[in-house]
């Protein structure tokens, strides 16, 4: 008789640990989604500030070549970039100041109001976020040559304020959206003339939908450069001179202040929601 020997068959730990990964993923299936999602949002920021390090041997900031922090020393160094940055910032928190007040004044009016042209108020509002933004600037810059109004600092400053409106007035709508209107009569009530009821009751209630709308009409007014190119003239922003290097090589000191701008922008969102969540406790 011979023998037969039975086919040894073993169960591997990578196909078990592959099958436990596959489960893993399939039972927390939305969380594995936010996660992509953020990372592919983090890895452009993460790399600016990579590169920010960086050492480079030319003027092109492509290629890792070694770690330095000369250029976080000395971020303005490159001729022009100070006076840019100058404008932008300028030109950002002057466009963020009016555009939020108009906008909030605006959203207050079409939330808590029913006058005549509401609708045409509505559409006019959303009217800049949806028109392109090169058909936005060349509508601008028509609109200054035929009234006479040399493009300047001064004609960007209006064309920010005119789109930053938009994001306001749609971002603190939302915020009233939800607002309880008993807390304002219950202030009333007890003695509160309208003026004092605003500023005690409605405006804390709705200032994170203030501080949210402000820190995005910044961002949208600092970030421009279609529409600043075409209504801009001699005037360069921090954009435009990012653009003009491009060509030649776009300075290590760009990827020092980008750094420096979003960490300032997340610090202000920290700060904003932690101080809500502190008044909330």
């Amino acid at each position: 008789m011979t023998a037969t020997t039975a086919p040894i068959t073993l169960a591997g730990p990578p196909r078990s640990v592959a099958r436990r990964g596959a489960r893993w993923i399939a039972g927390n299936l939305p969380w594995v989604y936010v996660g992509l999602v953020i990372l592919y949002l983090v890895v452009p920021i993460a790399v600016i500030a990579l590169f920010s390090f960086n050492d480079p041997v030319s003027k092109s900031n492509l290629v890792w070549h070694g770690f330095t922090l000369k250029y976080w020393l000395n971020p303005l160094g490159v001729p022009g970039l100070g006076d840019a940055l100058a404008t932008s910032l300028r030109i950002a928190f002057a466009s963020t100041a009016v555009a939020t007040v108009l906008g909030t004044l605006i959203a207050l009016a079409l939330v808590r109001y029913d006058f005549r042209g509401k609708g045409l108020a509505n559409l006019l509002i959303f009217l800049p976020m949806a028109t392109p933004e090169i058909v936005l600037g060349a509508s601008l810059l028509t609109l200054f040559v035929q009234v006479g109004q040399p493009r300047s600092e001064l004609t960007i400053l209006i064309a920010h304020i005119m789109f930053n409106i938009s994001y306001v007035v749609v971002t603190v709508r939302a915020r009233l959206a939800g607002f309880d209107r008993n807390l304002e009569e219950a202030a009333m009530d007890l003695g509160a003339n309208p003026w004092t009821t605003f500023w005690r009751v409605t405006f804390p209630l709705i200032l994170p939908g203030i501080v949210a709308a402000a820190l995005l009409a910044f961002s949208l007014s600092i970030d421009d450069f279609v529409i600043t190119n075409f209504t801009a003239g001699p005037t360069v922003t921090f954009p435009m001179f990012i653009w003009g290097a491009a060509r030649v090589g776009v300075p290590v000191q760009v990827n020092v202040i980008g750094t420096i701008i979003f960490v300032a922008a997340v610090g202000l969102v920290a700060i904003s929601t932690l101080a809500q969540r502190r008044r909330s406790a």
